[in-house]
């Protein structure tokens, strides 16, 4: 029996003047017919803006369609009398927490839907208890919402969801600020929900997520595109591609090899499944690392921008939620690195970071910028967060201007700079970023997520900081928005010498970019090294809640059972290069 029955859907977005007139609409689905049977888990995948978000929020009647029938348990979604029946059937999880967030008390918030479904006050405590265990936020559970990370905050509001039991969950980004360990928690407690027959449909970017499903479709333009199994999904890597979609780490390998000429298959998913096709070629035992692939060329490091010593900081200082989120930390930054900064979800990424634009005075130690102490008696605390800039999570909610050029000329003209000089920097930035000039006139909020996010990062690049701090700036993005994001970065950071610190759960991102690699762990620095010294701790680092790339789990079992690709693993084009050298292809 099908749960959900979507037939010949269509939804259109509504535009209006300001005096309420509509002058437009855009369609957003265009006769999307879509079954899911009882049970089921499925993925949906799709660059942003393709439709994804619209079609989940009409499985739960938030949106109701233009044309076309959407029926829940055989219930008519558009029916404005069963609405709240359609809400008890399929609970919807949003990408941010902070839009679903109500209470003070996390406990409190993860009890709120079943107060209002009249669950008795016993069954509520157990419901509540069991939710956050399966999400591991028990121990937070007398905190404030406030009080918690990204990545905490939802984690309680997916447990919000669980307590009241659906029949169907749909979740729309779940895991996007997550770090590799909460992400694999979420997801377990997904697959448990799954197998003990909560059907789920799931909205995700992270191609590693999508494998899990029984099922994938793809969207674009708002229609479903293709629809299988996730091997025959992924094995069609160009068509994924076409669509500014990525594939698995070892599903893209595979299918490099088989360009380059080995007899490899490409619908390939898992470690374990490419790991047995590789071992099955001819191949030498083992392969060396070429010295000059090290990520860190022989030369001398440059002068530090910016320090901290001794650096602690505690929120809730004195009271019974008095926590230390950074503690002790001492690391120096070097001018022009492009710096990694990764951690657990809680480990004091974010803290530490903003302590280099000054958002936060340590409770003790010191930082120094550019050789200053910024929090020295006199020092001008303003100039600080001129040189040093800070892009946040969810950057374009930094956006409030009329129009993209005001938005992005807002920091340099606060720094006084006249007028021929603030144009300048406003289009240099814009450049800068891949944003076009005809974009300038246009509102930022009607802009795409990608042009968004990158239209908030020229608004720091205009001030031309010394520093550059970015705390997740692709999340939540599609493949293609992610790399074109943060492919300006690195060519920004290339061209202009600008120091870059990049926080991110990405650990492939991570790779990609950094030259050096900053690990925070409970609130203390764990290590600062370069890319190939990180990566080779990698038991380590899975120790303490990171996640290593597909690739380098892959070469791990390869050179357990004999085809030793070296230690450094952790991009796929090395990968590749290695296995070609021993196999004789």
């Amino acid at each position: 029996m099908n749960i959900i029955e979507v037939k010949d859907l269509e939804f259109e977005y509504k535009e209006y003047d300001e005096n309420g007139e509509e002058i437009g609409a855009n369609k957003a689905l265009r006769g999307v017919d879509l079954t899911v049977p009882k049970g089921q888990f499925l993925a949906v995948l799709g660059h942003n803006g393709c439709g994804k978000s619209t079609l989940a929020k009409h499985l739960n009647g938030i949106l109701t369609a233009t044309s076309g029938t959407v029926l829940i348990n055989g219930i008519n979604a558009a029916d404005e009398e069963t609405v709240f029946d359609i809400r008890q059937i399929v609970g919807m999880v949003f990408q941010n927490p902070d839009n679903q967030l109500v209470a003070t008390v996390v406990e409190e918030d993860v009890a709120f839907a079943l107060e209002n479904l009249g669950v008795p006050p016993n069954e509520i405590r157990k419901r509540v208890d069991v939710a956050l265990r399966l999400v591991d936020m028990y121990e937070y559970r007398e905190h404030s919402p406030h009080q918690l990370s990204g990545g905490q905050k939802q984690r309680v509001a997916i447990a919000g969801i669980l307590a009241m039991r659906p029949e169907c969950i749909v979740l729309d980004e779940p895991t996007a600020m997550l770090d590799p360990k909460g992400r694999a928690e979420v997801m377990a407690t997904v697959k448990l929900l799954n197998s003990q027959g909560v059907t789920i449909v799931l909205i995700t970017h992270y191609m590693d997520e999508a494998v899990q499903a029984d099922r994938v479709v793809v969207m674009d333009s708002g229609l479903i595109i293709a629809d299988g199994t996730p091997k025959e999904i992924f094995a069609q890597v160009d068509m994924l591609r076409e669509h500014s979609l990525d594939v698995p780490q070892v599903t893209e390998l595979m299918y490099e090899l088989k360009k380059s000429g080995l007899d490899v298959p490409v619908d390939v998913l898992t470690e374990r499944e490419c790991a047995d096709a590789l071992l099955k070629l001819p191949h030498k035992a083992k392969c060396g690392a070429p010295a000059e692939e090290s990520t860190l060329e022989n030369k001398k490091e440059a002068p530090a921008i910016a320090e901290t010593k001794h650096l602690t900081y505690k929120y809730s200082v004195g009271t019974p939620f008095e926590a230390t989120a950074v503690d002790n930390v001492s690391v120096s930054i070097a001018k022009g690195q492009f710096v990694g900064v990764i951690g657990h979800t809680g480990s004091g990424k974010s803290t530490l970071i903003q302590h280099l634009n000054g958002l936060l005075k340590p409770t003790s130690g010191d930082v120094y910028i550019a050789g200053r102490n910024i929090w020295a008696k006199g020092s001008d605390i303003r100039s600080v967060r001129f040189m040093s800039g800070l892009v946040f999570q969810y950057s374009e909610y930094q956006l409030f201007e009329e129009t993209v050029y005001k938005d992005i000329a807002f920091g340099p003209k606060n720094m006084g700079l006249n007028e021929e000089e603030i144009d300048k920097r406003v289009h240099a930035a814009a450049e800068a970023m891949g944003i076009d000039r005809d974009l300038l006139k246009r509102s930022p909020f009607d802009l795409s997520g990608g042009q968004k996010r990158r239209a908030a990062l020229a608004g720091v690049i205009a001030m031309q900081p010394e520093i550059l701090i970015l705390d997740e700036p692709a999340a939540g993005l599609d493949p293609k928005g992610r790399d074109s994001v943060l492919d300006k970065i690195s060519e920004y950071h290339r061209y202009s010498g600008t120091t870059i610190l990049l926080v991110s759960h990405s650990m492939e991102d991570i790779v990609k970019y950094a030259e050096k690699i900053l690990v925070m762990n409970r609130g203390r620095l764990f290590c600062y090294e370069d890319t190939d010294t990180v990566f080779s701790r990698t038991r380590e680092l899975e120790q303490i809640g990171l996640g290593i790339p597909q690739i380098s789990r892959l070469s791990h079992i390869l050179a357990a059972e004999g085809m030793d690709i070296g230690k450094d693993i952790y991009t796929t084009e090395r990968a590749k290069k290695r296995i070609l050298e021993i196999t004789n292809a």
